[in-house]
């Protein structure tokens, strides 16, 4: 896989990192959440509430410092180890405010290059929301790379693609759990799998129309969706589904190729009215986008609760 696929860890898991050797790696705040009772990261729980305490300000602001700080410590670790980018996700809570995406976007970068690491190492991490792919645009404007997450259809990708978003984590396992929940059909395996259809339609129509913006497929949920879309840009894989990659003997064909691609969709630029009407006409997406935010959301907080108590 990895010949053929550059891999991302989907973890923030240290050792899982440090087995799998992955070129990049992803977090969330449900992956630093789960970091957290991880004994290795104990002294860094401390250290992030003293250093938000240093800081001062209200509370709110003491919980936002901490939670970032904990991020940023998270990553600084991450990036000792691998050779890439790691992906610092924003608030949740703010995927529906622009100016206060960029400016937590700035706040992260700010913390990283005091811990002495370059912007070029990093991706904000951002819901693929109408107003988070603005604030990605304009952040990309700026020389801020970022990755578009929790994107569920083929609008999202589009206009993350217009608006020059490095790159875009379109999920594949959860547009499986909606198809098996809301539907009756039975066969869901290999290619015939919703969720390798929607990143497979992706990353032909990107390289179709000559677009730069990275294709990373994401949440998967068996190691047959991560084979069915061997050649993407990247693949994002949890580390229980790189263990099982790894103990496999099945022969691996590559499905993807920039060179073979053929998109037959024709090329759109969709304006926000556009954009939020076929957001709005895809049930799955948008029932998906709106869960994914409010879990992030219930996972910052909790996160921010384990902060506090230390």
């Amino acid at each position: 896989m990895k010949k053929i696929t550059p891999v991302v860890a989907d973890t923030g898991d240290i050792q899982a990192i440090r087995t799998f050797k992955p070129v990049d790696a992803t977090t969330n705040p449900s992956l630093l959440l789960k970091a957290a009772g991880l004994a290795d990261y104990a002294p860094l729980l401390t250290e992030a509430k003293s250093w938000a305490q240093e800081q001062g300000g209200d509370n709110q602001a003491l919980l936002g410092n901490m939670t970032d700080r904990f991020a940023v410590s998270i990553g600084r670790e991450i990036l000792n180890i691998i050779p890439g980018r790691i992906s610092t996700e924003v608030d949740a809570r703010l995927s529906f405010d622009t100016q206060a995406t960029v400016e937590r976007a700035h706040k992260l970068i700010r913390m990283y290059d005091e811990a002495g690491l370059s912007k070029e190492r990093m991706l904000i991490k951002i819901a693929s929301t109408g107003d988070g792919i603005e604030a990605a645009r304009q952040l990309e404007k700026e020389g801020i790379n970022c990755n578009l997450t929790l994107l569920f259809n083929f609008a999202q990708a589009a206009a993350c693609a217009e608006a020059g978003a490095y790159l875009i984590s379109p999920f594949v396992g959860r547009i499986l759990d909606w198809y098996k929940a809301n539907t009756e059909a039975q066969d869901y395996t290999g290619l015939n799998d919703p969720g390798v259809q929607s990143v497979s339609r992706i990353y032909n129509y990107f390289k179709t129309n000559n677009y730069n913006t990275i294709v990373m497929g994401a949440s998967f949920r068996n190691i047959g969706e991560i084979q069915a879309l061997s050649g993407c840009d990247r693949l994002t894989i949890a580390p229980a589904l790189m263990q099982e990659l790894s103990e496999t003997n099945a022969t691996l064909t590559q499905q993807l190729s920039a060179s073979q691609a053929n998109s037959k969709d024709m090329k759109v630029v969709l304006d926000e009215a556009s954009f939020r009407w076929e957001l709005n006409e895809d049930p799955m997406a948008t029932e998906k986008l709106a869960q994914g935010i409010r879990a992030f959301a219930v996972d910052q907080v909790k996160l921010e609760t384990l902060l506090s108590q230390q």
